[in-house]
């Protein structure tokens, strides 16, 4: 999940960047289109066996979600500063838990309940509800938190039966038509370095996809999603050294609440992995 949290955070730069020579939307649909050919030779080395599957009207609503999810956060990307448009993405925990607890029936200790609730504090601290920086944009990413937690927890469920490469390929496959729709409403051509951007943007999209699906299907994703929180101040230290975006001290407060809490989740996590792996020694 930390791996997973790095590259999703490089691909954040990428979609800014991509966005600066096209409608977020545009940056969309180029980053699944590549994202599919860099997902292609799963299914090569996999065969086509790996399509088989009794869950495809599961997988429609999965990507049909995501798509949702991904739109919104594209065009919070190109329009927020980036360190506020993935702060306000970390209310994405929040609604996994309850889902996880609701959907999946985890069993959700209180103490990962507090920590996950103090991680959502100091994204709290970073945006700065009712202050000018939060704005209606600030609404439009807090849609793509909600739609990414449904997507979330459609993952955990297919990952129950399904293979992640299954869930790779399945996901790119029908993501590429479901985004070619909105931005065939605002298609430029893109220029070389478009064209280059949307292609870093589909190819750590597509890594940092592999190991999230893999993770998930690992652990439980209450216990997971707080980790992704690592994204955060990668974001911010490179939006500071590529786009001039300064890193103010509420920020750098907040981000070091989230670190703690995460911190405190993985440690609990741990010690809890630990007791159930040891053998009991019967008594002689």
């Amino acid at each position: 999940m930390i791996g997973s949290a790095a590259l999703f955070a490089l691909m954040v730069v990428a979609i800014r960047f991509a966005s600066h020579h096209m409608h977020a939307f545009e940056v969309a649909f180029l980053r699944n289109l590549f994202g599919l050919l860099f997902a292609l030779p799963l299914l090569l080395r996999g065969g086509l066996a790996l399509l088989k599957t009794d869950k495809l009207p599961l997988y429609f609503v999965r990507c049909s979600i995501g798509i949702v999810s991904m739109l919104c956060g594209f065009w919070a990307i190109a329009h927020l500063p980036l360190a506020q448009a993935v702060a306000i993405s970390y209310s994405t925990p929040i609604f996994i838990t309850i889902g996880a607890v609701l959907v999946l029936h985890e069993v959700v200790r209180l103490r990962r309940w507090t920590a996950v609730f103090i991680g959502f504090v100091g994204v709290l601290i970073i945006v700065r509800p009712g202050s000018p920086d939060f704005t209606s944009g600030s609404l439009v990413a807090l849609c793509a938190a909600l739609a990414s937690a449904a997507v979330a927890i459609s993952i955990k469920i297919l990952s129950r039966t399904e293979p992640a490469n299954a869930i790779v390929i399945y996901t790119t496959l029908i993501w590429v038509p479901l985004s070619f729709v909105p931005a065939l409403f605002v298609w430029v051509w893109p220029t070389p370095m478009g064209w280059f951007w949307g292609g870093m943007a589909g190819l750590l999209g597509t890594a940092a996809h592999l190991l999230w699906t893999r993770a998930l299907r690992a652990a439980e994703a209450s216990a997971l999603t707080p980790l992704s929180f690592v994204q955060l101040p990668i974001v911010a230290a490179l939006a500071w050294w590529l786009f001039d975006e300064t890193l103010d001290t509420l920020t750098l407060t907040g981000a070091a609440v989230i670190f703690l809490s995460t911190a405190y989740i993985a440690h609990r996590e741990a010690r809890i992995a630990r007791r159930r792996s040891t053998p009991v020694v019967p008594p002689t």
